[in-house]
């Protein structure tokens, strides 16, 4: 009987084919990246300059050393107290808050219509006799300022805000772990969005993060984008996060 000869696989194209294929998968494949939490820190101070005198009660200071112990207002803390800690500081001494006076705490200052719709329109005037650039770009930013804190008025009513100082200062160690600065970071910011959600839930039905969702899409954007710059008037994300240095142990 005749032995049948098996036919040749062209396999000439197969490289083609295999190129092709890792091409495909490199356009289309998306790949994890680690990703940071983005701080501006402070420019440093000129050896000439005059450092201002800082109000303490308007800054809450939070030290991490390198065993990862926290010093929160010169007290020990644990992080799952950190965030309540945080939210007393950015909510007492407002409008909007159930806390007592507090006057170891920022003291907030009143924001009234007729005063806001006196500076608003003084700025428009100035704006509107500016020639120079840089008081055009000034003058235009104080108008935008007061005609937010309008808007503000209108949908919350007359409010305290927090003065300009008040801040969140965070500072670790060098040897503070990257797990304890992510958890530390978290608990801060989890406080001023929890702060945000509780008054948009009470003012307009809505959590901050749909106000945010709602502000990019849809006809109603433009309202739904005045309502979160209200907000964040009441509850502004001031968070300061100083340069890493060997603080030791506490």
């Amino acid at each position: 009987m005749a032995r049948r000869e098996v036919p040749e696989i062209n396999a000439g194209s197969m490289a083609d084919i295999a190129f092709l294929l890792l091409i495909f998968f490199l356009v289309t494949t998306t790949m994890d990246s680690d990703e940071g939490i983005l701080r501006q820190l402070p420019p440093p101070v000129p050896p000439d300059q005059e450092v201002p005198d800082v109000i303490q009660r308007n800054v809450y200071v939070v030290l991490v050393n390198a065993q990862d112990q926290l010093l929160v207002e010169g007290e020990y803390m644990r992080i799952e107290n950190l965030k309540e800690g945080a939210i007393r500081f950015l909510k007492a001494n407002g409008v909007f808050s159930d806390f007592p006076e507090d006057p170891d705490l920022p003291v907030r200052s009143w924001v009234k219509r007729a005063d806001i719709e006196q500076k608003l329109e003084e700025s428009k005037a100035a704006l509107a006799g500016s020639t120079d650039e840089r008081n055009i770009k000034y003058y235009g930013d104080q108008v935008d300022k007061w005609q937010r804190k309008l808007t503000a008025i209108e949908l919350l009513g007359e409010y305290k805000e927090l003065p300009p100082s008040a801040l969140i200062s965070m500072q670790n160690d060098n040897g503070t772990s990257y797990d304890m600065y992510i958890q530390v970071q978290n608990e801060l910011e989890t406080a001023v969005n929890q702060l945000r959600d509780e008054l948009s839930l009470e003012k307009f039905g809505v959590s901050y993060v749909e106000l945010e969702q709602l502000s990019n899409t849809g006809e109603e954007k433009d309202k739904y984008r005045d309502r979160m710059f209200a907000i964040r008037e009441i509850y502004p994300q001031r968070i300061s996060e100083a340069e890493p240095k060997n603080v030791g142990t506490y």
